[in-house]
């Protein structure tokens, strides 16, 4: 059997399979960089960037509550020119090896935004991430800068005028509607989508002390608990939008990957399942996906992104199904469905 092409396409830039690096998970460090594309990643996303160094809040800033991670780092980074300096280093050993490294940036202000773009860009990262949901300090009211269309489409406007590189923009799934604002920052000029941030901010409490488990009291939730919404989120920025997208939200299993190709991801970040599983998780994820591939007979991860099929109808008899799907459906491990 053909061994399946799992490479994929994001603004040009040749990933050797889906697999990303989620921003924000690890360290800024080459070496960490390296270490991850080494163990297998298609692709690694730095830490977010600022114009200038930021320390963040103090420990501790995450913590696994059993369904995944609550966190408030504070977006703790050495500023921009030091971030720079390591994606230079980091290329040197990832390039060779067709890993990509994709930059991601924030900003306090709008103008910032295109500094910050600029300044990354001599690094000669392969993409940009622009991270829009942290808080816009022009506006009075700590307005998030993803909360809006004309707002998220203002800051794209601004950094596509500020690079070359391809850009990426994160969006979170915080806003009523995603899609609207996927739809305003494509026409603003980006040229793909990641999605999505962490969800909340939520709030833990440790019952015996009672008191919060991080020292921000509330934070952002990631993890198995918000796939079921990273994937629906993907799947309504997919039937928006014709830019590459990047399904960031719980993904730990090959299943999880393959669901998010199914609505509409060409890659897929992965973040929570490195701090609880370790780098491994990349090769792990490829190789299920590569015997998802031969078992469907799908030579190309085009052959089944955005293919959601409608639900089978009320009524339909089992032996109405093809032996092969029948079969495939008794040993998958997908969830079961209770139909009324």
């Amino acid at each position: 059997m053909i061994e399946p092409d799992l490479s994929v396409d994001i603004c040009g830039v040749r990933l050797r399979n889906p697999t990303v690096l989620a921003s924000g998970i690890l360290g800024l460090s080459e070496d960490l960089l390296v270490r991850v594309g080494e163990a297998g990643a298609g692709a690694v996303v730095t830490k977010s960037c600022g114009l200038k160094p930021r320390a963040g809040y103090r420990n501790p800033v995450i913590a696994d509550w059993g369904a995944g991670l609550i966190n408030a780092v504070g977006l703790s980074n050495p500023g921009v020119d030091a971030t720079a300096d390591e994606i230079k280093i980091a290329r040197r050993t990832l390039k060779p090896q067709g890993v990509a490294i994709i930059a991601s940036i924030f900003a306090e202000s709008i103008w910032d935004f295109g500094v910050v773009a600029e300044k990354i860009s001599r690094a000669e990262p392969d993409m940009i991430e622009v991270n829009i949901s942290c808080p816009n300090v022009e506006n009075e009211f700590g307005q998030f800068f993803c909360a809006t269309p004309y707002v998220a489409a203002q800051v794209t406007r601004r950094v596509k005028q500020s690079t070359q590189v391809p850009i990426i923009v994160k969006l979170s799934p915080n806003e009523a509607n995603i899609a609207e604002i996927a739809r305003a920052v494509v026409d603003a000029g980006a040229d793909a989508i990641s999605a999505i941030n962490t969800l909340g901010p939520g709030m833990v409490i440790d019952v015996e002390s009672r008191a919060p488990v991080i020292s921000n009291r509330i934070g952002g939730i990631s993890g198995p608990a918000i796939h079921p919404i990273a994937v629906r989120c993907v799947n309504d920025i997919a039937r928006e939008v014709n830019v590459p997208i990047i399904g960031i939200g719980g993904n730990a299993t090959a299943r999880d990957a393959i669901e998010m190709i199914i609505a509409g991801a060409h890659a897929v970040g992965i973040g929570s399942a490195v701090y609880s599983g370790g780098f491994g998780v990349f090769a792990e994820v490829t190789r299920g996906m590569s015997e998802y591939m031969q078992r469907h007979q799908f030579t190309r991860l085009e052959d089944f992104r955005g293919r959601v099929m409608d639900i089978q109808p009320v009524g339909t008899k089992r032996s109405e199904w093809s032996e092969a799907e029948s079969k495939n459906a008794s040993s998958s491990s997908s969830p079961q469905v209770v139909r009324e």
